[in-house]
């Protein structure tokens, strides 16, 4: 009989499906996704493509990125809502084997813990550029009370995100229609770019390659929905705020300040309200960073180690070291190589869409097991040919100018991955049976009572 052990935190499924009575509803999944939507970051991106272009050749390079995002998160997102599985556990039964999920899981796990504390000195910065102190001292203070909220899991991430989603719209709305108030708005709409010129493509490949990982991880939210439609109408929506509201408000920014320096404007509002917005911005981002990184690195260690970590202990380490890296300033060094991460990760949603919507090869244990709420008992070991078209797919995004690097990254394992696959090159190598006492071969019970369920 397993024993029972003490865990702080939630685990929140990570080695297990999401069971179905343990969905959450359709307005709080909502707010979940529209707190993704707007960040400081998003209006900068704005303000940089209207330096570069006029209004109506930024509305096409915001709307050529979001139909490319939402096309990627829908697919690989109705995947996770069906399977009820996060995109690391996915990946054993989706293109890529029990030990290739491993390696994808080390890549998210990374890139995602290395966002986390790029973004948390991002925080720290601008917190003591507003009401001054030593910026470590903001980046202790944001990351610990991040990590905190994450060790509870995804049902206390989502009543965080319905306290602070409408006040973050509600205080940033305030500031950018005063400063935007004392300006034609006709005249900023048709008024010629005041930069150097930015080319289309350039425009959306910043646009749809800088949110391509979350593209990739949209299962991680995805598995806690009750129906597709509400997947289409959740990242559809989060998608119009984000790149037709928040980023065009910005190019109109930029259009009126002639500089993409408009987190001042942004951020406006004086004294603790200025820091909440900040705060805000940044935590209901950063979570998904932390979250995202912990459920890789939990399925990492049960692959490799064959050890069954807690995610809340996990998220503990992950915070930590996060934050402990932020406040001495180690992170920002760290950029380039997280760019390089960000390129390898569209393959792996290339290879997740092909596999589970074209070819269709490894996913009937899944589709056998669904019903039952369990995971299949086994899994293949290794899909070789899946790890040559990902490092195809990478040389393709990372050494090819023409286009959207993030995109043609992507769109390069799907092509391979399907024409491969239907030619019936695609073979598994091994297989690996789970255990009988694996916590992740049989349904989990509710780990708490629910929640912020809606």
């Amino acid at each position: 009989m397993a024993t029972t052990k003490k865990n702080v935190g939630s685990d929140d499924y990570a080695l297990s499906r999401v069971p179905r009575d343990k969905r959450l509803g359709f307005w709080t999944m909502l707010l979940q996704w529209l707190a993704q939507s707007g960040s400081i970051s998003q209006f900068t991106l704005g303000a940089t493509i209207g330096v570069g272009m006029t209004f109506g050749d930024a509305f096409l390079a915001f709307t050529l990125g979001a139909v490319i995002l939402e096309v990627v998160i829908f697919l690989i997102g109705m995947a996770g809502m069906r399977e009820g599985l996060s995109t690391p556990l996915l990946t054993r039964w989706v293109g890529f084997g029990r030990n290739g999920s491993a390696l994808v899981s080390f890549v998210i796990a990374v890139s995602l813990v290395g966002w986390f504390g790029v973004q948390n000195t991002i925080f720290g910065n601008s917190v003591s550029s507003l009401i001054g102190g030593p910026s470590w001292l903001w980046c202790i203070v944001a990351g610990l009370a991040i990590t905190v909220l994450v060790i509870f899991g995804f049902r206390y991430m989502a009543v965080f995100a319905k306290i602070v989603t409408p006040l973050f719209f509600a205080m940033v709305a305030w500031s950018v229609i005063d400063a935007l108030s004392e300006h034609s708005l006709g005249d900023l709409i048709s008024s010629p770019p005041p930069g150097q010129a930015i080319p289309l493509s350039v425009a959306a490949t910043a646009i749809a390659g800088g949110y391509m990982t979350g593209a990739i991880v949209a299962p991680e939210m995805t598995r806690y929905n009750k129906k597709g439609s509400h997947v289409f109408l959740q990242t559809a929506s989060s998608m119009i705020l984000s790149e037709y509201i928040v980023g065009l408000t910005g190019v109109l920014l930029g259009h009126m300040v002639k500089s993409n320096e408009v987190s001042q404007i942004v951020l406006s509002t004086s004294g603790v309200f200025g820091v909440l917005v900040v705060l805000m911005s940044t935590a209901k981002i950063n979570d998904w960073n932390l979250y995202g990184s912990s459920l890789g690195v939990v399925n990492f260690f049960q692959v490799v180690f064959k050890k069954r970590l807690h995610r809340g202990a996990v998220t503990i380490g992950l915070g930590i070291a996060g934050t402990a890296l932020s406040a001495v300033g180690i992170m920002t060094h760290f950029t380039d190589f997280l760019s390089v991460l960000g390129v390898a990760i569209p393959p792996i949603g290339g290879i997740i869409v092909a596999e589970y919507w074209v070819v269709r090869r490894m996913r009937g244990p899944l589709d056998a097991t669904r019903e039952a709420g369990t995971l299949p008992k086994t899994s293949p070991t290794w899909v070789p040919m899946s790890l040559v078209i990902w490092a195809a797919a990478f040389c393709v995004g990372k050494f090819y100018d023409g286009g959207i690097p993030a995109l043609n990254s992507l769109a390069t394992a799907f092509v391979l991955y399907t024409v491969l696959g239907l030619l019936g090159w695609i073979r598994t190598y091994g297989t690996t049976t789970l255990a009988d006492d694996d916590d992740d071969a049989r349904p989990v019970a509710a780990e708490h009572t629910p929640v912020g369920a809606a």
